[in-house]
């Protein structure tokens, strides 16, 4: 896992809006001393300096995870090994403030100190199975323990569904979105759940008490979990948002959509059905590529012709797939979204796009020709080719 893929899970806020900024850097010797603070005000015995210089030794030359990690380390070799002990220390740190989003000060612990916190009780915590689950409920509102409520999982999954089920009608929607979060899955950069990932059966009531949730961010995680379910279990995803859209407000409907994503890119027709996508009525004529040869760091152009051969509105999503060669020659699609649009009776319509080829971190490219194609509710039009050079 790169560090842009580990900072790319923390940036986005409770307020949904992505800061680009160097997140490990919050991850700070300030931060390891205010730590260290609360350790010594509710902790007889606390050595001060063997937590400090423990950690301050290598912080620096760590990422994010590791620092996170590296903090847990020191916190458990600091705290006392009795859990129950242990926890009353970790509950006695934690701020005050729980929903404002605020750093750590003088008065408690959260924001970005709550990553090596959780981490102590996720990795340390099973002997007080309850007691754990319990605190990282409370920690959860103070920043998010969605990875360290899996281990409770992998441990023991019936038991810890059970207590989890109790926090769908919670009254703070951090809580409640760690129901869907902590057990998503395919939860990126995460353990993965094995158990779930082959029969997600056990989540379906909870998603379904959750998917009218009154907070967006917690409907945004039941969308994200039901696209980690459909990786798997694609029909069973398609039957469910069948099902929700029936009688669907605006917020779920939205869910719906964001939770399809994946199977309207493999064009699942079950699920493009449930969207309201019908197969399309149309010719497509002359897609056709306007730049034939492109310089690598260059772009890609391309247009298309559509005529609607259909005597009522039609709602088209349309998509473009780029077949790029692969190191033994032969070539693998990849999909991007387009245009999501309504086409009337007999309407003639022509698009022209621009995708640019440069260095990007998920993609080796490979000089020679490639392709391009067209999907249209599911259905794949053309396949045109170009040259990529200067590789």
């Amino acid at each position: 896992m790169t560090e842009a893929a580990q900072v790319a899970l923390f940036e986005l806020t409770r307020s949904g809006k992505l800061v680009l900024e160097p997140f490990k850097t919050n991850l700070s010797p300030a931060l390891v001393s205010c730590i260290a603070d609360h350790l010594a005000k509710h902790m007889s015995g606390f050595d001060r300096a063997r937590f400090e210089d423990g950690v301050f030794e290598t912080l620096d030359t760590l990422e994010l995870k590791q620092r996170a990690q590296l903090i847990a380390d020191q916190l458990h070799l600091a705290l006392p090994t009795k859990l129950k002990v242990r926890h009353k220390i970790l509950r006695a740190m934690l701020h005050p403030m729980d929903g404002d989003g605020g750093p750590s000060d003088e008065r408690g612990v959260r924001g970005w100190g709550m990553m090596a916190l959780t981490r102590v009780v996720g990795q340390h915590g099973l002997s007080d199975y309850e007691g754990a689950l319990r605190l990282l409920k409370e920690m959860t509102s103070r920043f998010s323990s969605e990875f360290d409520v899996r281990p409770f999982l992998l441990e023991d999954q019936s038991r810890t569904l059970a207590i989890m089920s109790r926090w769908v009608d919670d009254p703070d929607h951090h809580v409640r979105r760690l129901v869907s979060e902590g057990t998503r899955p395919r939860l990126p950069w995460g353990m993965q759940l094995p158990l779930l990932i082959a029969d997600p059966s056990p989540m379906l009531p909870l998603l379904t008490a959750l998917r009218d949730d009154p907070h967006e961010y917690v409907r945004r995680s039941v969308a994200n979990h039901l696209n980690d379910i459909a990786k798997d279990h694609p029909d069973l995803v398609a039957d469910l948002a069948k099902s929700w859209m029936r009688g669907a407000d605006a917020n779920r409907k939205k869910l719906v959509r964001h939770a399809c994503r994946t199977l309207v890119k493999r064009a699942h027709p079950g699920a493009l059905a449930a969207l309201g996508v019908a197969p399309p009525k149309l010719d497509v004529t002359a897609l056709r590529v306007l730049t034939p040869r492109v310089e690598f760091g260059g772009a890609l152009r391309f247009t298309v012709s559509l005529i609607s051969t259909s005597k009522r509105d039609q709602a088209l999503v349309i998509d473009y797939l780029l077949h790029f060669k692969k190191a033994n020659g032969t070539r693998a699609a990849k999909v991007f979204k387009w245009k999501k649009m309504t086409l009337a009776a007999g309407q003639s319509l022509q698009m022209e796009r621009k995708h640019p080829i440069r260095p990007i971190t998920t993609r080796k490219y490979y000089a020679g020709t490639q392709a391009i194609s067209l999907q249209i509710n599911g259905q794949a039009y053309g396949l045109e080719e170009f040259e990529l050079r200067g590789l």
